[in-house]
């Protein structure tokens, strides 16, 4: 009788684990244990993720704190909480940079139930051995907004833009009939402050992001060679020449490209997932989502049809790896529930936009969906390179000036050298 008792509870005791189920190689028992802490990287989000903290913790029974850093402090205050016992178990390791510095305390996340439900690797950021040390939970993209109704007035279809040169016959034929199709090709490349980024930022990022492939940039590199600065010169010799404002007006026609689009005046927009608010609102322009698109941005280089939206993202998550096993396994748990659940991809769809998951929230951002197809399409996605650049506002000032000087008859040589050796001179600076 004795035996046949224990061998009862024998079996009991393994559907009892059966039925707690585990996760990489730990049991849900460990991650019921533990608890979680994530050092939130946007102020903004503050609110709803404490009452989300409140709905997983009446569902699990699992404490989640949520610390929320200041604007701008977030690097300090992650130095701070590191170092003390009762540390973060989630943050944010957003760049490589970011892996350099807080690489040893980043969790190899390859082969999690978290990174398990990944919809794509693009977000990814890994150290020199390979380890995946951070995972993107959100992401935005930037790229070329259409107005397809009225590209499909001057007797085009979206599916038309193929590549640089089907984009810059469509574009240099709009132009020359603007007077008489009541509407433009390009919106104002403005260069002042409030619009320069579009330029110094995401459209140099063309020539970034190929060169940082070809050369397999791991990091920010001393110095760069411009292999693809030509392609550069193409895509903002087509925005210059091609829109109502000319290129000597550049340097104050900033404030105008949104409204400009806004209202119907020109069918290309440079812009990023951002501007989707903007643009159907209401109050503003009220524009009909079936009439938006985001395209890549096209330049010339070999293969570019492939391509898909400039997207990318500094909100990546990193698990503690020197926190106890049981808050691991409590945090990775955590992270699964919030990417899978309906009230956690509800959360995260409305925070952060959209995520990079296999149960993503259907988002009603157009743009969003444009990137999201081209993943599904399998286009790579163009990886926001300049994230490597080093001293990033006085590079991105000395290219301005380079460009404000170009539309007004300089030499595009000048623009060459602000990006090459400006890079080299930024690089020196920040690094000694």
């Amino acid at each position: 009788m004795k035996k046949i008792i224990a061998l009862i509870l024998a079996v009991l005791m393994v559907a009892s684990l059966a039925a707690c189920g585990g996760t990489d190689g730990a049991s849900g028992d460990s991650a019921a244990k533990g608890s979680v802490y994530w050092l939130n990287f946007k102020p903004e989000a503050d609110e709803a993720l404490q009452a989300i903290a409140a709905t997983y913790k009446e569902e699990t029974g699992v404490d989640v704190k949520v610390v929320t850093a200041a604007s701008g402090t977030y690097s300090q205050t992650l130095t701070s909480e590191m170092d003390k016992t009762d540390a973060p178990t989630l943050f944010v390791v957003g760049n490589q940079a970011g892996v350099a510095t807080w690489g040893d305390y980043c969790l190899d996340l390859k082969g999690t139930d978290i990174y398990n439900e990944l919809s794509t690797d693009d977000f990814t950021l890994y150290d020199a051995d390979g380890k995946a040390c951070s995972i993107g939970y959100c992401y935005e993209s930037f790229g070329i907004i259409v107005n397809k109704a009225l590209l499909k007035t001057a007797g085009y279809e979206i599916t038309d833009i193929k590549d640089f040169a089907s984009l810059k016959t469509i574009v240099e034929d709009i132009h020359a009939r603007a007077a008489e199709l009541g509407f433009d090709a390009f919106t104002s490349s403005g260069l002042d402050d409030s619009s320069s980024w579009r330029f110094s930022g995401h459209l140099a990022n063309m020539p970034l992001y190929y060169e940082s492939v070809a050369d397999k940039w791991d990091g920010c590199p001393a110095e760069i060679k411009g292999t693809y600065l030509e392609n550069f010169k193409n895509i903002w010799d087509l925005y210059m020449n091609n829109s109502a404002t000319k290129p000597s007006e550049l340097a104050t026609a900033g404030k105008d490209a949104e409204a400009e689009f806004g209202k119907g005046e020109a069918v290309f927009y440079q812009n990023g997932s951002w501007e989707y608010a903007n643009l159907t609102a209401a109050d503003k322009y009220a524009m009909n989502p079936e009439d938006l698109q985001m395209i890549p941005i096209y330049c010339g280089v070999e293969g570019e049809e492939k391509a898909g939206l400039c997207s990318g993202t500094e909100n990546c998550w990193a698990v503690n790896a020197k926190a106890p096993q049981e808050d691991i396994d409590a945090t990775i748990a955590f992270m699964k529930w919030m990417v899978t659940s309906e009230a956690g991809t509800k959360c995260m769809a409305e925070q952060f936009g959209e995520i990079p998951y296999k149960g993503a929230a259907a988002n009603e951002n157009v743009f969003f969906q444009n990137a999201k197809a081209c993943l599904e399409e399998g286009k790579y996605s163009v990886a926001w390179a300049f994230n490597y650049t080093p001293n990033v506002d006085e590079w991105r000032a000395g290219v301005v000036d380079a460009m404000t000087k170009y539309c007004n008859g300089g030499d595009w040589a000048d623009v060459e050298t602000a990006f090459v050796n400006g890079w080299a001179t930024q690089y020196a600076a920040v690094n000694g």
